[in-house]
């Protein structure tokens, strides 16, 4: 095929809204090697900002004006793939886009495919294996033209995004015709990475790597001494920042109290997760600068598109200097001056080390996922129904299933919603595999330490870490943030913290399954289920969280200042009908700590106590419990009611940590099926473990 030169550069021109637009240092190279057929595939290894897309979506939009098929576009984001619609469209690049959100639109997809409507058919690599995508839509393209894998570092078990379902695009590599353009993007290849592309995607491999340099982002890492501290400064310092950008926390609970805080800062902030059900909202918001910042997880990661963003503020340090990278790019494309800082507290537990070493399903998972799919045997089972026979968190069960299926040959193999044995053996290579990438992810993270306690050349660090040259470097373009943060805002951030409450979730229905000794099943009644509670706090985090971790395993008592708090929680909360009486959740490993707090909290409310619950039977650590199912059966015939006068008003039910929330509904059906009224839970503070 020719290369149109006039035309690219139009199209170019077109793309960018910008009349005298040129290409950027190898962009229409890149162009002309996809367009004309030229031998080998192709690897451009890019800054955040060079303009990837610009190289796939033109050449789609040559070669389809040239009378061939389709481009394909594998993609891992749906922010990613909401941003590649909008800039293929000011192409006039008719792209769309294939994902589990949109599976009605998929007919209306197939016919536009088969009419030759479609230039661009993006996707998630998992949909590679859906027999429905397959069939549905795969099938329709008899005439691809091109393959496009945005992100492709994710290709690889190396990189620092590692997707498994990306193994099925390798797969696919391999069966495509060699003289078929396939062009491989991504911003952050080290060389190992790199040379795993290079075996991925063929003989002949041309690479265009450019400078990782990005002068426009001046970067820095500050350490505080608490919690407290650290959310003074991000109210102090994002109040003067201009313009807009993102600040990312590694959990969503940080999200929540992140936004909360800031809010009442008087900060125009929103939370947004993997849970958030706005997101393409969200992501125009701040694109249209109508919030001054996002608090994000890494739900909000490769490929969003804002070049004039100016800030990225990471509340945690990432698990790893290429992931900052990733993240910290997202900043300053437009603009001349942007800022880039990381935050972290003296001597906080890492959440990092959790990430890193469950990154790959463990031996004993695998065991008991492959055991109770064997015992099941053609039936087969479920996730919902994995959760009722193995003690494992949904997240893990899921994530061993899809490593499994992955696997060629695969052990496992889902059939409609169930999961069933292939016969398959798990190869070997499997775990070398998890050793060798969890033991680099660990050298990763004791890299990003190393970054955390640079005073000057951190982009320098960044780049030698991504195998770039950091001879090129520019100086920073503006003095470091003031890190002296104003100690009345200290002093009001560790109010604020303390002053916080956390709702805990009312549980509605009994586990799948129910529980068979207090022979329960199903919806629970609105008459025997508890209403609204609260925590405390967040355990071990801001305000009251560090200081309930170490009453409840240092000291192992819960003091006066948590009882005043407590009450004043209580008042604040405003039960409706107010409780009139309090009782709490016994233990038989420690039977005083709870209820020697409870009579004190209801001595300060000038409330009766009660014992009107008793452990009959002992029961393994709720925390120990890895999803509903196996939380809730774990109680089952653990509590009984001890029946007393005085007992039919609103009652206060105390505990110290909530982790799944079923305590508190077999207690408060307990309270309320022998004549309570209702129940209001309280605890100390609430691990964020509610499945």
């Amino acid at each position: 095929m020719k290369y149109d030169q006039a035309r690219a550069l139009q199209l170019l021109r077109e793309g960018s809204g910008n009349p005298d637009a040129t290409f950027r240092d190898s962009q229409e190279d890149a162009i002309r090697h996809l367009v004309t057929g030229a031998e080998g595939r192709l690897l451009v290894i890019q800054k955040t900002g060079w303009g990837k897309s610009f190289v796939y979506f033109i050449a789609a939009k040559l070669i389809r004006e040239q009378g061939r098929g389709p481009t394909l576009l594998v993609s891992p984001l749906l922010a990613l793939m909401r941003d590649q619609e909008m800039a293929a469209e000011r192409m006039q690049v008719t792209a769309r886009t294939v994902n589990s959100t949109n599976l009605t639109e998929w007919a209306e997809i197939a016919k536009h495919i088969e009419a030759g409507k479609i230039d661009v058919l993006m996707f998630h690599p998992k949909q590679l294996a859906s027999k429905d995508f397959q069939a549905s839509l795969l099938a329709k393209i008899s005439n691809v033209s091109m393959l496009v894998v945005d992100e492709a570092h994710c290709i690889s078990d190396w990189g620092h995004d590692f997707v498994p379902e990306y193994k099925l695009v390798t797969r696919l590599i391999s069966t495509l015709p060699s003289n078929l353009p396939v062009l491989a993007t991504t911003a952050t290849a080290n060389e190992r990475v790199s040379g795993d592309l290079e075996q991925i995607l063929g003989p002949n491999l041309q690479v265009i790597r450019g400078s990782l340099d990005r002068p426009s982002i001046t970067l820095q890492t500050i350490t505080f001494a608490s919690d407290a501290e650290r959310l003074a400064w991000l109210a102090q310092t994002v109040h003067l920042l201009p313009g807009s950008g993102i600040i990312y926390a590694l959990t969503k609970a940080h999200v929540q109290y992140i936004v909360s805080w800031l809010t009442h800062c008087g900060l125009s902030v929103k939370g947004y997760t993997s849970d958030s059900e706005d997101r393409a909202v969200l992501e125009q918001e701040l694109k249209e600068n109508k919030v001054k910042a996002l608090v994000a997880t890494s739900a909000l990661g490769m490929g969003y598109d804002k070049p004039d963003l100016t800030f990225v503020i990471n509340y945690q340090p990432p698990s790893s200097v290429v992931h900052y990278y990733q993240q910290v790019g997202r900043a300053g494309r437009a603009i001349d001056d942007a800022r880039g800082v990381v935050l972290a507290v003296k001597n906080q537990l890492d959440i990092n080390t959790y990430f890193i070493a469950s990154a790959f399903p463990r031996p004993d998972e695998v065991t008991a996922v492959m055991k109770a799919l064997d015992t099941a045997g053609d039936d087969g089972l479920s996730v919902s129904a994995l959760q009722e026979v193995i003690n494992l968190s949904k997240g893990r069960i899921e994530k061993t299933l899809t490593a499994l299926s992955i696997e060629s040959p695969a052990p496992i193999v889902k059939e409609g919603s169930s999961w069933k044995v292939t016969g398959s053996k798990l190869a070997g290579s499997f775990w070398e595999t998890a050793k060798r990438v969890t033991d680099l992810r660990r050298a990763e993270h004791a890299q990003m330490k190393e970054y955390m306690a640079l005073t000057e050349g951190h982009m320098k660090f960044l780049v030698s870490a991504l195998d770039g040259d950091p001879t090129t470097i520019e100086a920073p373009r503006s003095p470091p943030l003031p890190t002296a943060v104003d100690p009345a805002l200290v002093a009001e951030a560790d109010r604020y913290m303390k002053d916080t409450s956390l709702p805990i979730k009312v549980r509605k229905r009994w586990p799948d399954g129910g529980l068979d000794g207090y022979r329960l099943r199903g919806n629970i009644a609105d008459k025997l289920h508890a209403g609204q509670g609260f925590a405390l706090s967040m355990y071990g985090t801001a305000g009251w969280g560090d200081i309930v971790r170490d009453a409840r395993y240092v000291h192992r008592h819960f003091g006066d200042d948590l009882v005043k708090a407590c009450a004043g929680l209580v008042r604040r909360s405003a039960f409706k009908p107010a409780p009139e009486w309090v009782t709490c959740i016994p233990s038989l490993n420690n039977p005083n700590l709870v209820p020697s707090f409870a009579k004190r909290l209801a001595a300060e409310l000038e409330l009766p106590f009660h014992a009107a619950l008793t452990k009959v039977k002992h029961t393994s650590a709720q925390k120990s419990m890895h999803n509903s199912s196996q939380q809730a059966k774990n109680l089952d015939q653990s509590l009984e009611f001890s029946d007393f006068d005085g007992k039919v008003g609103p009652v206060l039910l105390v505990d110290d940590i909530v982790n799944s929330g079923w305590t508190f509904a077999i207690g408060a059906w307990l309270l309320r099926s022998n004549g309570c009224g209702e129940v209001w839970p309280l605890a100390l503070a609430k691990t964020g473990n509610e499945e």
